[in-house]
């Protein structure tokens, strides 16, 4: 029984440390290096998929290993997000997608590209790029919003952009 409990509380505290990161890679990655989402789509059909797709998950909440309309984490929706409107398997995690495609510039910003974050010791966040500074993502606090890359937290914890 102790035993039981101490496994328990071991998984809670591991879960709280990797943030929106989830236990289990749901999907394999798969991808041309030699065009970009952005190249493929264009730029105002990429930005006018994301703001459907904003429009049809607007307030979901926040749900850690969510990938649902009940609840999702940043890296599930964009994991969906990119399967749904674009047609491209991303990983499922944080980690396993920050490690994809070409590391780019902030002032190098297009619709579609990702935006990760550092928000803790050993937790990441990541978001797409909409224009003019926004980003779409899955929020602990606010669910699936558009929020801005020069507010302060964001600014602060900013660490790498990506080009898929």
């Amino acid at each position: 029984m102790k035993r039981s409990v101490s496994r328990f509380i071991i998984f809670v505290g591991v879960s709280f440390l990797v943030g929106c990161e989830s236990i289990q890679e749901r999907s394999a990655y798969k991808h041309n290096s030699s065009s970009s989402v952005n190249k493929s789509l264009g730029y105002n059909n990429m930005r006018k998929a994301l703001y459907s797709h904003y429009n049809e998950w607007q307030g979901v909440r926040y749900q850690y290993g969510g990938l649902s309309r009940q609840g999702i984490d940043c890296s599930g929706f964009v994991h969906l997000t990119f399967k749904s409107k674009l047609g491209v398997n991303l990983p499922r995690t944080t980690w396993m997608q920050a490690k994809i495609g070409q590391e780019i510039r902030k002032n190098d910003l297009r619709a579609g590209d990702l935006v990760f974050f550092r928000t803790g010791k050993a937790s990441n966040h990541v978001g797409i790029y909409l224009e003019k500074n926004k980003f779409l993502h899955a929020s602990q606090k606010k669910g699936v919003t558009i929020s801005r890359l020069d507010h302060v937290y964001w600014k602060s914890n900013y660490w790498k952009s990506i080009r898929i």
